[in-house]
């Protein structure tokens, strides 16, 4: 009887225990619960791979018009992660790599520079884990979700790789034309005659 009082005592003078406080959980709660800080820190260690200018106006320009880049990294950066919590629609995935890498194709990164934002995220979660207590098996589904982000790197590897030839294509038929352009204001070139083209 007594000790039913006093823990109904101490239940009234600490309502929310440290004990709750520090459930164990597993991974999908952990990142569902913890979904808004992981974003905001993903998307802040993208931006931070701009210079300092431009950082500032992709976080303080809000108009998706006047700011499209930071309106794509906003908003594909939140459904990247949804789908790679969830593990199921690839093509999702592939949409938001795309998004965000073709910008990233055209401007001056290195391949390994464009694409580390997406293992960035395991290191964000880990620091979003510290002080955390955790189920046993915790660790091995962590495990698994780093393997599938390091998938999704392989995929954003890829498709960096296509948008950079794409610009090289681009670039090469845009030398071609001008090229030719000058040699025939200069007549250096001509048509060849049909009844002479197997000569």
């Amino acid at each position: 009887m007594l000790k039913a009082i006093l823990i109904k005592m101490h239940n009234n003078l600490y309502p929310i225990a440290l004990s709750q406080k520090n459930l164990p959980m597993d991974l999908k709660d952990f990142l569902d619960n913890h979904r808004p800080n992981i974003i905001k820190k993903w998307r802040d260690l993208i931006l931070a791979s701009y210079p300092e200018s431009t950082q500032r106006f992709l976080v303080k320009e809000k108009s998706q018009f006047a700011n499209p880049v930071g309106h794509i990294i906003e908003r594909d950066i939140e459904t990247l992660y949804d789908e790679l919590v969830k593990g199921e629609d690839i093509d999702k995935i592939s949409s938001c790599l795309d998004n965000i890498i073709r910008i990233r194709a055209v401007q001056d990164f290195k391949p390994s520079h464009a694409i580390s934002f997406v293992l960035g995220l395991k290191k964000v979660i880990r620091e979003e884990l510290e002080g955390k207590r955790v189920e046993n098996g915790f660790w091995s589904q962590l495990q698994a979700f780093d393997t599938r982000v390091d998938e999704v790197a392989l995929l954003a590897f890829d498709i960096f790789s296509k948008c950079r030839q794409k610009i090289y294509d681009i670039r090469v038929n845009e030398v071609k034309n001008q090229v030719g352009k000058l040699l025939e204001r200069a007549n250096l070139i001509c048509e060849i005659p049909e009844n002479e083209s197997g000569l």
